[in-house]
């Protein structure tokens, strides 16, 4: 049974402020609880309304009804499990290799798509402009779909970041080189801009390089390729030299 206390606790968790106050988030779904479980993350809950997670031992597996989760849950249709972990002190970053930053993506979605491309190419950080939606937003998580276990995100001064990156720093421009026609290194850093704007004037004044995906549609018309899917073909052809 889930309590009133707790029900009003964990859909506080559906706000940032919230989150960061009680330093917990929420995951939903068997698989990314499971990730999670398997991972460094600390479970604090997991309410099951199935016979599932019982390597969860004592008070930390609770069962509770379907209307009950409906309750606490952030999805438009409840799963059936939801979990409550706590968020684990901001890790150092690594600058080497290839690294992604995002200039203030706000869907979260994306973000989660994004992460489990990282996860996917093997980019081991993400760095995040302070305006990025939170990594921890309900959504997010869910979108990671487990890849938020294996991917380190860090949020940071981003201007203050790539001006102190010794490494290349490609920025994504509709106006950039041809990244079919050019040699990507695997050490540098590739900056992905807002879902609307882009990347912003100031960020745009640190790239050293200024990359882009071509369009081969005969109108060329179509203004702009959706930040997720952008990432996914971008890596790719970065990662196409390491094979």
């Amino acid at each position: 049974m889930v309590s009133k206390n707790q029900i009003k606790l964990i859909r506080s968790l559906q706000q940032k402020k919230y989150r960061k106050q009680h330093e917990l988030f929420i995951a939903e779904g068997a698989k990314v609880i499971q990730e999670l479980i398997n991972s460094n993350y600390e479970l604090v809950n997991v309410f099951v309304t199935e016979n599932i997670f019982t390597e969860v031992i004592g008070a930390k597996r609770i069962e509770i009804t379907a209307s009950d989760l409906e309750k606490i849950t952030a999805l438009k249709t409840a799963n059936n499990c939801l979990a409550v972990f706590k968020i684990p002190s901001e890790k150092t970053y690594s600058t080497e290799g290839l690294l992604v930053a995002l200039d203030d993506v706000r869907d979260p979605g994306n973000l989660g798509t994004i992460l489990r491309l990282c996860d996917w190419f093997g980019i081991t950080n993400l760095i995040c402009s302070e305006d990025t939606v939170d990594i921890y937003n309900p959504k997010v998580v869910q979108a990671t779909m487990g890849s938020i276990a294996r991917v380190n995100v860090s949020y940071v001064n981003l201007p203050q970041f790539l001006q102190s990156y010794t490494h290349p720093i490609f920025g994504t421009f509709m106006d950039g080189e041809n990244i079919y026609k050019d040699k990507l290194p695997n050490q540098g850093i590739i900056v992905m801009g807002n879902e609307a704007n882009g990347i912003s004037a100031e960020i745009e004044n640190l790239c050293t390089r200024r990359i882009a995906i071509p369009r081969f549609g005969n109108l060329q018309v179509t203004e702009s390729l959706n930040v997720a899917t952008a990432t996914a073909i971008i890596l790719s052809e970065f990662k196409r030299s390491d094979v």
